[in-house]
């Protein structure tokens, strides 16, 4: 039997890696993350220890910053189709929207004090906002239209809503970063589901979703990609190359339902991509140019077929799919 060492070289050697490029953000140590591109092609990003918005013109390289409110550190931002860039204050108990054409903010303040980050957020089809506040324990729906904010507390005491997505009936799903949960809100009910992973030593951080409703988490203390099937609810699992090693983080899927993955156990992170057609690894890419240090959330851009992600080693990168 090879050790995990050596399966991993053997991926290395045989899955083909993916060009990527990175831009050094101009502000030192501050904390890139979750770009997200507008109808522009610019790629907007939180500096979470900078405390600031930002975006990157990836045409000439040029970046411009707009100052939020002092002890924000937002975590996460999302851009509506109406190109208004929704960002989370992770550090006070906030969730804003920012003109990009006047740089007016508006805020939207947690209804609980108890609920004081916000971490992460993602659209449904109506245009409304669900989003986790990780240590607070709870999860969160913003009516964008009139910044009504309901709060609804996990049933785990201690579990860390962290990742979310939307599936394609219209259903928010997040991962319970301190317990082996997957969960559902019900959007009619405000209703909370629950659904246990097999190993209690699962701590799934980020969650992903197909075209077929699927579901996929990373299992970052095993290093396992997971895939849970909502109608049976069964789950099946795969060690990520450099298994127990990988700590895998963000992760995304593209427009052909294959997965992609950051190790960020490694240094430099890697990016692997999972093809579930084939239930393999076909790729992997080293971080060369910064080595990333951690990768903490990504986005695949299907009009370009570009991954982005922002980097601990201060940079945003762009990675190119087949």
């Amino acid at each position: 039997m090879r050790s995990a060492a050596a399966l991993s070289l053997l991926l290395l050697s045989s899955a083909a890696p993916v060009p990527i490029m990175e831009w050094t953000v101009p502000w030192e140590k501050s904390g890139p993350r979750d770009p997200y591109l507008d109808k522009q092609g610019r790629v907007w990003f939180v500096g979470q220890r900078g405390n600031y918005v930002a975006y990157l013109n990836p045409a000439n390289g040029q970046f411009k910053r707009y100052e939020i409110d002092a002890g924000t550190h937002p975590h996460n931002l999302i851009v509506a189709d109406d190109g208004m860039v929704w960002y989370s204050g992770n550090r006070n108990a906030r969730i804003c929207r920012l003109d990009p054409a006047t740089g007016r903010i508006t805020t939207y303040m947690m209804p609980d004090k108890s609920v004081g980050d916000p971490h992460t957020m993602v659209f449904d089809k109506s245009g409304n906002i669900w989003f986790t506040a990780q240590s607070a324990n709870y999860v969160g729906h913003l009516v964008t239209k009139t910044g009504e904010i309901h709060l609804i507390k996990s049933p785990t005491p201690g579990s860390r809503p962290y990742g979310i997505v939307v599936d394609p009936r219209d259903r928010p799903w997040f991962v319970e970063f301190g317990a082996n949960k997957i969960a559902m809100i019900d959007p009619a009910t405000m209703k909370i589901i629950e659904h246990t992973l097999p190993d209690s030593r699962s701590r799934p951080r980020r969650i992903a979703v197909t075209s077929d409703g699927t579901l996929w988490f990373a299992d970052y203390t095993r290093g396992m990609l997971g895939r849970f099937d909502p109608a049976t609810r069964a789950v099946k699992e795969w060690p990520l190359p450099s298994a127990a090693m990988s700590l895998p983080y963000a992760m995304a899927p593209d427009d052909r339902n294959r997965i992609w993955l950051v190790e960020t156990g490694v240094q430099p992170n890697r990016l692997v991509g999972f093809d579930p057609a084939t239930a393999s690894w076909f790729s992997i890419t080293p971080i060369s140019k910064s080595g990333a240090l951690t990768v903490r959330h990504m986005i695949f851009h299907s009009p370009t077929r570009t991954l982005w992600f922002g980097t601990d080693a201060n940079t945003i990168g762009r990675a190119s799919v087949p």
